[in-house]
């Protein structure tokens, strides 16, 4: 029959057709295609042919993230409705009943405790179907309250959020959430609370301006668009076209904004691994198995020239293990936390969390890179000062959850370059020196390989300090010294002896804890046993400084460098000839 409407008589097979056909097709937003109901559902609400995440409700946030779709939602404070008597084409009140009706919430605002990984969490999610997320006073009200929560259980709290910004019906009273939320926010992290953000597509204006960019970790769902102001008043403004990727979640991990960009799939066991590091759940270590790379074994040039100059040459050799590789070698449960929250993105200082032997650590140090391409890439472990502001914001995260600090570190120096003077590199790398030594949790520094200058004690100035056999440390490169002081580079040997920038002269110098053995020809011979003296070294130092209380290690750590180079000859420790 025709579904065709006849004059004056309301068909009602017509409206039977339409509500069917609504429960069984959606219609995707980006490719404009019909998606039937069940593959959208069963492939999390993302559109199968083109790949476009809807909008997910409440209820289907939490059935994703929670274990096996048990939560319990909790009550929330309710609000009076308009109360400024807004009327724009229609009543703020009709509209507030018209999303209340279509979505069946009272507002943007839900929040359920359940378990995940076996953690009980606390996850609040603003409704992007109500009013496309918009924050009012209930909003505002809701994120308050269920922080507070949050707070009284002592667990771990996910900020999910989908918002257009501010709701302009409240006006001064929506701004003023901005900075309600953010007191809130505030008594999450002196509570140690962790405080995850979960941005997904859209996320825009006050939201974004106040609690989703606060939280300890961020992560950005796959195809999110996420920003302040929208991209059509931006391109009014500065009469630009911009870039087709602008506000796209890849877009904020490049500029340092989230920590990860995460398909909507992963995303549950992704937060099971950052809850149980985080919360410091037991982890059983397990044994540590990796091969050492094939070689070419090809002769290294200046080799020979004297003993000085060789650990210069073994500390750069380019089969040595780099950052990366000690972490996929000695770590578990390890994930990549990224960006300086104010920039970009540094790929020359790496930095995460994840078990050390079994000890829940946050990990920080510069990767060099092996081929061309990923030298390229993390600038061969030269960080700029975006790098060195992601390191000093995993400083702190390992201060707030009293997780301990790991450092190796392995750079040539910070970059030279125009653009990292103008970021302000010197400021950079001094925050990060007096932010090392401010923080109140146990941190151990290695030399793993190269200590240029100021580029490597911006991390090193650990509680203590370790290095290994083969490794060097100074101030700068011998090369560039011999070219200064001697005025040719083929001094290079005589001015490496002259700095006394090996292990054994750190040790005589007080300025290294303990030197680290390395097999027979180094550390590039054997990744396995390299990792395996490392790993005990610092889990033993670790060990050791977590028996000390917290309060006590800044000033520990700030007297350890007070006294070094004060009457180096009375400090230096005895040793035979034929120790390393």
């Amino acid at each position: 029959m025709l579904f065709g409407k006849k004059s004056g008589i309301k068909n009602r097979n017509r409206e039977r057709y339409d509500r069917i056909r609504r429960l069984m097709w959606i219609k995707c937003e980006s490719c404009g295609r019909l998606v039937y109901y069940k593959d959208y559902k069963t492939n999390h609400y993302i559109c199968p042919r083109c790949g476009r995440a809807f909008i997910m409700t409440p209820k289907q946030r939490f059935d994703l993230l929670f274990d096996n779709n048990e939560w319990s939602r909790i009550k929330l404070p309710t609000v009076s409705d308009d109360p400024l008597g807004f009327v724009d084409r229609v009543s703020y009140r009709e509209r507030l009943d018209d999303a209340r009706a279509e979505t069946g919430y009272n507002d943007a605002i839900t929040t359920a405790d359940g378990i995940i990984g076996g953690i009980p969490t606390t996850i609040c999610v603003l409704n992007g179907d109500f009013m496309l997320g918009s924050m009012g006073r209930a909003a505002g009200d809701g994120i308050v309250a269920s922080m507070e929560h949050a707070i009284e259980l002592k667990q771990p709290f996910i900020m999910v959020t989908c918002s257009g910004g501010a709701r302009m019906q409240e006006n001064i009273l929506s701004l003023m959430q901005m900075a309600r939320t953010t007191v809130a926010v505030n008594k999450l992290h002196k509570n140690g609370i962790p405080y995850i953000v979960l941005l997904t597509d859209p996320t825009f204006g006050g939201v974004t301006a106040s609690f989703a960019m606060l939280g300890d970790i961020h992560i950005a769902e796959q195809g999110a668009r996420i920003g302040f102001a929208g991209r059509r008043v931006i391109e009014q403004n500065i009469r630009e076209k911009l870039p087709s990727n602008f506000q796209t979640a890849d877009y904020l991990y490049e500029h340092g904004m989230v920590d990860m960009v995460v398909p909507r799939s992963e995303l549950k066991a992704k937060l099971e691994k950052i809850l149980a590091v985080l919360t410091k759940q037991p982890h059983t270590p397990k044994s540590i198995n990796v091969a050492t790379p094939n070689t070419d074994n090809k002769k290294v040039r200046g080799l020979g020239e004297n003993d000085a100059y060789d650990k210069v040459l073994l500390a750069r050799n380019e089969n040595r293990p780099h950052f990366l590789d000690y972490i996929n070698g000695i770590v578990e449960d390890w994930t990549y936390l990224a960006g300086d929250r104010l920039f970009g993105e540094d790929p020359a200082m790496c930095g995460g969390i994840g078990y050390w032997r079994g000890i829940p650590a946050v990990i920080i140090g510069q990767e060099k890179g092996r081929t061309i391409e990923t030298r390229q890439l993390h600038r061969f472990g030269m960080p700029n000062p975006e790098g060195y502001r992601k390191a000093q914001r995993l400083m702190r995260l390992a201060e707030k959850f009293n997780l301990p600090l790991i450092s190796l570190f392995d750079t040539a120096g910070a970059f030279a370059g125009s653009a990292a003077e103008e970021r302000g590199q010197s400021q950079a790398v001094a925050a990060s020196i007096a932010t090392g030594l401010n923080i109140k949790t146990p941190y151990v520094a290695v030399n793993v390989g190269e200590g240029g200058s100021g580029g490597a004690i911006a991390i090193g100035t650990g509680d203590r300090v370790l290095m290994l056999e083969n490794a060097i440390y100074s101030v700068i490169a011998p090369e560039s010294c011999a070219s200064i002081l001697w005025k040719d580079n083929k001094f290079k040997a005589t001015a490496a002896a002259a700095m006394k920038l090996t292990a054994r002269d750190m040790a005589d110098l007080n300025v290294v804890d303990q030197i680290i053995d390395e097999p027979a020809g180094g550390a590039h011979t054997d990744w396995q046993t390299t990792m395996e003296l490392l790993a005990s070294a610092v889990s033993e130092h670790i060990q050791e400084l977590q028996q000390i209380p917290v309060d006590e290690l800044p000033t520990r750590r700030a007297e350890k460098f007070l006294a070094m180079t004060r009457d180096v000859e009375i400090y230096a420790p005895a040793h035979d000839a034929e120790e390393h």
